[in-house]
Formats: structure tokens, sequence, C-alpha cells
């Protein structure tokens, strides 16, 4: 066999593998949700969609799911607006300044979890926003708007900057220009960078922890309380609907980005 066959093969079969592992305990998750018994196990001896009812018929776990909503529409609007906005001085005005902004952009993300939602908590507590929604949505904003800005400039450096040069010599101001000019060329990127907010709010977990009251607790949360308590495949139902939620986002984030791509392979 040719060399390079044999290693386009290895390499196949290696990324096979690595995804197989990955995917793997997500099939458990999603298999032992359909479980009929009120223990966690693989496989289940029976299947059953009495969990999925049960999930429906709490108020505890919807209330924790409209927060997750409220959250992480919240921490998409604001991190977007921050990693946008960001970006895009930056590729205006890259000074000595400007080169400050990525690595204190990046800084929430080197900061371990755990000492960031106890510093967080007592500022909160401090000025009165603990245990509220505008605390969660700050806090999850520190690690949204890293992956938006990232995203934008990755965006903005394939844009033709001439036009947005073109557009203010023919006379249209900065926000008239960029609404114009600019914002249609790079909507998809904003797109996904929102998306990508949205996902990294649905699941954080540990400043949600520490940040959230027993009204504005999110799924992670809620579900992290209740394996405390016992270990029944009602998690497992959790998990399944942040997995679909997190693969539609994938999806639309797909059709967004290549979307001719999409229809001739779907042709």
């Amino acid at each position: 066999m040719h060399r390079e066959t044999v290693e386009n093969v290895a390499f196949r079969a290696g990324y096979l593998s690595i995804m197989a592992c990955l995917l793997l305990p997500l099939v458990v998750v999603v298999v032992t949700s359909f479980s009929a018994s009120g223990q966690l196990a693989f496989p289940p001896e029976n299947y059953s969609l009495v969990w999925y009812r049960e999930f429906f018929a709490s108020d505890l776990w919807l209330q924790a799911f409209d927060n997750s909503i409220v959250v992480g529409f919240g921490t998409t609007a604001l991190a977007t607006t921050l990693g946008v906005t960001a970006a895009f001085g930056q590729e205006l005005d890259d000074g000595r300044l400007g080169s400050l902004l990525a690595p204190l952009v990046l800084l929430p993300l080197l900061i371990p979890p755990v000492i960031l939602g106890i510093t967080l908590l007592v500022y909160f507590n401090e000025i009165g926003l603990r245990a509220t929604y505008t605390s969660i949505i700050l806090a999850h904003a520190l690690w949204a708007t890293p992956l938006v800005y990232f995203v934008m400039r990755s965006v903005f450096s394939r844009f033709d900057w001439q036009q947005l040069d073109a557009a203010r010599d023919l006379g249209a101001g900065p926000i008239s220009s960029f609404a114009h000019v600019v914002l249609p060329n790079v909507k998809h990127g904003i797109f996904v960078g929102a998306l990508l907010a949205f996902i990294v709010s649905l699941q954080e977990f540990v400043m949600a922890l520490f940040l959230s009251s027993h009204g504005t607790r999110t799924i992670p949360v809620l579900a992290w309380s209740e394996l405390r308590q016992s270990l029944d495949p009602m998690v497992s139902v959790v998990s399944t609907f942040l997995i679909l939620i997190s693969l539609l986002a994938l999806a639309l984030a797909t059709l967004a980005t290549n979307l001719e791509w999409v229809s001739k392979q779907l042709s």
C-alpha cells in the first residue's frame, strides 16, 4: 500500500477512535434517559418515557429550565455586544492600547472558576446583586465574551476594510457605515459567536452554583443538587435536553456559515 494511503487510513482511524470515545458517554446518557426504573443503570432493563413525563410535570425542573433560558439569552446579548464592539474597535485602532485588549479579554478564562465564583459572590453581595439574574448573566459573560471576541477577530481579519473607507468617503457616518457595510458582511460570524455564548451559558455550572439562589437556579445547578440526593434517570433526561439544544445550535451555525455547501451535500 502506498505510504500516503497508509497515513490517511491511520489518520482517519485515529480520528474516528477519538470521536467514538468522546461521543460514547453521550450515547449512554441518552439511552439511560429512557429507563423505566428508578435507578440509573446501563443498559436499562426496560424502556419508558416515564422520566420525560416526570420532567414536564415538575415545576422545579421547568423553573430551572426557564432560568437557564433567561440567563442564556441575557448572556448572549451582553457577550455578543461586548465581543463584537471590542473586536471592531481593535480593527479600527490597533495601537498600543489595542494590543493590550486581547490579553485582558482572555484573562477570565485563565482564572480558576472556583476563585472567580467566590470573588464574584463577595462582590455582588456587597453591591446588592447576589442571587439575581443580573449577577449570573454578568458572570457568564466573563467567559462568553472572549469566545465572541476571538471569533469576530477571525471574521474581521477576512473583511475588506476598503469598503468601510469608501463608505466614509461617500459621507456615511460611523453607525451608518457599520450598519450598511460591515454588518451585512460579518453577520454570519456574529450569529456563530452568539450561539457559542448561549451554549457556554447554558452549560456553565461553577459560577452559577455560587451566585444562584432557589429562585434563580439553572439546570446544571439543580442537576447537581438532585445528584447529591439520589441517582435517577431524571439527570439523564435533563442532560439529553442540553445535548439536543447544543446540536440544534451547531446545526444552525452550520446552516448560517456554509449554506451553499450544505445545499450541495443534500442535493
